[in-house]
């Protein structure tokens, strides 16, 4: 006779999927913006110095003027439904969820501030759910920013008695359906406003966070053109992943490149950062003659504080103030419908297996 088969599990037909996303407070007093920000800068991959010395820089320095300051920026471009991330989380979680036909369960998920990676995982854990797809939304690797999302839901699932499977979907700058979503956008928007020039901002980090993912130590910030190419030692170098990106935009949209800038901005502290400089590159244009400026941010899939006040409102004046006649940011892929259907591909391809077959029949064309 043969052998029995094994008894299903408690719930074969669902996945969970956390979207993971640094975070946001929870409204824009000064003391939630402290709260935050003594969650964001205190993470070790964010300011990486000695714990002692990042208190000291934190408590002494940073918390007790720069909360305010953030809070009345946040107030600048806070909705009537709260934070503009928390709000594009949640919409993006919902059309994935319907876009992959109930196999899995969404949920997004906070690293610092609410909903948490934990109390993501309490809500699909009682739902029988004990497989995890992670997906950090940040289409590049950077140690503060992918780095330190994969880490954080790989540490919250340690700590369970019950320990979820977990995969996490690597970084994407490189994938039509991420490329194709993010030039969509912009077309619209280079045919109607007819840029002088088009700037691709980036969020920076500091120099040393891309100087240590050369695993040569000659690549990085040791030749001219250093992030001219991608290649074995510099794989997993931020600036030279954002410049693929820019690469590949300038020819997915046919731009010439003269008329583009590749910058990255929201610099912090004084130690040398990523270059060219954002806030920098906006004057020069000015100064230059540009008068129509159209900026994309292809490092944010979603609209928060540095698209929005940082660049649609900051920026936006400097530039103008220097002699521009406008600034024209493009917004994030936020939770259009081509950025649905391409994640849902994305997560389909790197998480091969781990989804349920459909129900629905498939039709071929």
């Amino acid at each position: 006779m043969p052998a029995a088969a094994p008894p299903a599990p408690p719930n074969p037909a669902k996945v969970g999927i956390l979207l993971v996303n640094t975070g946001t407070p929870d409204s824009p007093s000064t003391a939630d913006v402290r709260r935050y920000l003594r969650q964001f800068l205190g993470d070790p991959r964010v300011l990486d110095m000695p714990a002692l010395a990042r208190w000291l820089l934190l408590e002494l320095i940073i918390l007790p003027s720069r909360p305010a300051k953030s809070a009345h920026a946040y107030r600048a471009i806070w909705t009537e439904q709260g934070s503009p991330l928390r709000l594009h989380g949640h919409n993006l979680a919902q059309l994935l969820e319907n876009e992959l036909d109930g196999r899995a369960a969404v949920r997004l998920a906070f690293q610092y501030g609410n909903p948490s990676i934990p109390s993501a995982m309490d809500e699909l854990a009682t739902q029988g759910i004990d497989q995890l797809v992670a997906v950090p939304l940040f289409p590049h690797y950077a140690a503060a920013s992918f780095g330190s999302a994969a880490a954080a839901v790989m540490a919250a699932a340690s700590e369970r008695w019950v320990v979820p499977c977990v995969h996490v979907v690597p970084p994407f700058w490189h994938e039509p359906e991420f490329l194709d979503a993010v030039a969509q956008g912009a077309r619209a928007q280079i045919a109607e406003f007819r840029p002088d020039h088009v700037l691709l901002s980036y969020h920076g980090v500091p120099e040393r966070h891309c100087t240590r993912t050369d695993t040569q130590g000659e690549t990085c910030h040791k030749r001219a053109g250093c992030c001219d190419s991608l290649g074995l030692a510099n794989r997993n170098c931020y600036r030279a992943q954002c410049f693929a990106t820019s690469r590949a935009l300038i020819d997915q949209l046919g731009l010439d490149p003269a008329q583009v800038t590749t910058a990255f901005q929201s610099r912090l502290g004084k130690v040398p950062w990523i270059r060219p400089y954002a806030d920098e590159k906006v004057l020069e244009l000015a100064r230059r003659g540009v008068k129509k400026l159209l900026v994309l941010e292809p490092s944010f899939v979603a609209d928060c504080l540095e698209t929005l006040e940082e660049i649609g409102i900051r920026a936006k004046a400097d530039f103008e103030g220097a002699g521009g006649s406008e600034l024209r940011l493009v917004p994030s892929l936020n939770s259009s419908n081509l950025w649905v259907r391409g994640l849902a591909q994305i997560v389909r391809t790197s998480a091969a297996g781990w989804l349920p077959a459909t129900t629905k029949p498939t039709f071929l064309s």
